[in-house]
C-alpha cells in the first residue's frame, strides 16, 4: 500500500520568513502557496463590524506593553482602546477566587465587572446524557452555553474567560456575542500553567507524551 504523503504546515518551518523577510521560505510554506482568494477573504473580514478597531487596538497593546504589562493589564488597556466598559467574566467555580480578584481590579480601574460561574443553574450532568460516573467529581454540569447567553443578555462589551474546562471553553466562545479573550487557562496538574507540560515534554513528561516513540 502506498504511503500517504505527509502534509507539512507552519510547525514544520524553521525560518519563519513570513515575519523576518530576509530568509528562505520552505517549499511547503503556507504564505507562498496561499491562494489569493483566501488572502483577500481574510482582509475583507477586517472591515466587518469592529474587527479593524480590534486589530489596531491589539497591535497597540502588544507594542506599548511589550514585556512590561501582565495579561491583566493588557486586557484593561485593550478594553479601553475598544471602549469596552462592562466586562463579562466566564469563570470556573474552581477559580472563583481568581475571578473575584480580577473583578475587584477591574472595578478599581473604572470598569464594570459581571461574572457568570460555570455551574449556573445547577443542571445535573445525567440530565444531559453525561455518564453517571462523571458525577463523582460533582453532580452539577458546567453550562458554558448558558454562561454565554447570560453574558449576552447583560450586554457585555468584552468577555474574559477564567479557567473554563477544555471543550466547555469551546462552546462558550461559539455562543458568546461579545469579543472574548482568555485570562486563565485551566490545568489542574500544573497550577494552571499548561505550557509547563510543553516545556518539559522532552524531559519529565516525555514518557507520558511519547510512550512507544523515539524521543524527539
Amino acid at each position: 500500500m502506498e504511503k500517504e504523503k505527509e502534509i507539512h504546515s507552519c510547525v514544520d518551518c524553521g525560518t519563519q520568513n513570513c515575519k523576518y523577510k530576509d530568509r528562505t521560505y520552505p517549499d511547503f510554506c503556507l504564505t507562498t502557496n496561499l491562494k489569493e482568494e483566501d488572502r483577500q477573504w481574510a482582509l475583507e473580514r477586517y472591515d466587518e463590524g469592529n474587527n479593524r478597531q480590534v486589530m489596531i487596538a491589539s497591535a497597540e497593546v502588544e507594542y506599548e506593553g511589550y514585556c512590561q504589562w501582565t495579561r491583566v493589564q493588557e486586557i484593561m488597556e485593550f478594553a479601553r482602546k475598544i471602549n469596552a466598559h462592562r466586562i463579562g467574566i466566564a469563570n470556573c467555580i474552581g477559580l472563583i477566587n481568581e475571578a473575584r480578584i480580577f473583578a475587584r481590579i477591574l472595578q478599581a480601574n473604572g470598569f464594570e465587572a459581571y461574572s457568570v460561574i460555570c455551574k449556573v443553574a445547577g443542571q445535573p450532568k445525567t440530565s444531559m446524557g453525561i455518564p453517571a460516573e462523571c458525577e463523582s467529581i460533582g453532580a452539577a454540569m458546567c453550562n458554558p452555553i448558558l454562561q454565554a447567553r447570560l453574558l449576552n443578555e447583560a450586554k457585555t462589551d468584552l468577555n474574559v474567560v477564567i479557567g473554563l474546562c477544555v471543550g466547555h471553553d469551546s462552546l462558550f466562545y461559539k455562543y458568546a456575542e461579545a469579543y472574548t479573550t482568555t485570562l486563565v487557562t485551566k490545568d489542574r496538574v500544573t497550577g494552571n500553567n499548561p505550557a509547563a507540560a510543553l516545556y518539559t515534554a522532552n524531559s519529565y513528561y516525555w514518557k507520558k507524551f511519547f510512550k512507544g516513540n523515539e524521543k524527539k
